[in-house]
């Protein structure tokens, strides 16, 4: 089912995972999956990891997701350390497969780079990916979204123009990058709509699990830590547990003001680690979100 069309029926809850880098590891992530199911997610995404240096891991994840699990899979996509005909030929793997979405982004630099080239023959821009699939394919098109900007945009107009122009390309849905302070998801949504935007904007959220983790992800992908949070960060930065319980506390706090504001969903960045998102999605029991449990 494209969900685009479960959007238009009810608030979503959704799972980003990230391959990992053993076979060990990928056992643990089905068991992850398999453990988050009983709050029946309404998708669930396999990022390519930094630089599309994980494409045919996170390919093979996905089908067997897809295949196993009993949850509808969003294939995620990037143009980063690829050829127009490979894109072209995941994409019609995807679609071989039955998985009907797609989340389709530039993705980051190759690793060892500091800024992204593309490759020979490949994609410059995720508008540039999403206009190729909708133009061959049938999928539901999802887009990365930034309530800060991009850290490689201008400036936040000119981020906007670009996420404007995905939604124009074909993507139906957007999904934020993570962020810590609900006001600048919110800004970014009045700015989106007065700018034409007018398809569901999914808020993505990551609950901390170790302070300096947290500051090197938020320095790569330009979200700002709330002076606040980050200075009980400061305080219990050598304490993960502490750090990860604060971590759950601000998550679910996010959580249940975004949904009174009637967000279209939640889509929470996992990270491959189940303890933090079932104390959040266990504490949210009863209200708006729509979660189970079995």
């Amino acid at each position: 089912m494209k969900i685009s069309d479960i959007l238009k029926n009810k608030r979503t809850l959704s799972f980003e995972f990230f391959p990992p880098r053993d076979e060990q590891g990928v056992e643990r992530l089905f068991e992850t999956i398999d453990h988050l199911k009983r709050y029946e997610p309404d998708f669930i995404d396999i990022t390519y990891g930094a630089g599309g240096s994980t494409q045919r891991l996170t390919v093979e994840l996905c089908v067997r997701a897809y295949r196993d699990s009993g949850v509808t899979v969003m294939g995620h996509l990037t143009c980063s350390a690829q050829t127009k005909e490979m894109v072209h030929s995941v994409l019609k793997r995807f679609e071989s497969e039955g998985i009907e979405n797609v989340i389709l982004l530039r993705g980051d630099p190759p690793q060892g780079e500091d800024t992204f080239v593309p490759a020979e023959d490949g994609f410059s821009h995720a508008t540039d990916l999403v206009q190729h699939t909708k133009e061959n394919f049938d999928f539901g098109i999802a887009a990365a979204c930034y309530p800060e900007a991009h850290p490689e945009s201008l400036d936040a107009d000119s981020d906007l123009y670009y996420t404007k122009m995905k939604v124009e390309q074909g993507a139906e849905f957007l999904i934020t990058q993570l962020f810590y302070d609900n006001e600048d998801y919110y800004a970014f949504v009045d700015r989106a709509r007065q700018s034409g935007i007018d398809v569901p904007i999914i808020p993505g959220l990551m609950p901390i699990l170790n302070a300096s983790q947290i500051r090197r992800i938020t320095s790569l992908c330009g979200a700002t830590i709330p002076a606040g949070l980050d200075r009980q960060l400061e305080r219990h930065a050598n304490d993960d547990r502490a750090v990860r319980q604060i971590g759950i506390d601000h998550t679910l706090r996010q959580a249940q003001e975004l949904m009174a504001s009637d967000v279209p969903g939640i889509h929470f960045y996992v990270l491959n680690r189940r303890y933090s998102i079932t104390k959040i999605l266990d504490n949210l029991q009863g209200s708006s979100v729509g979660v189970t449990s079995s």
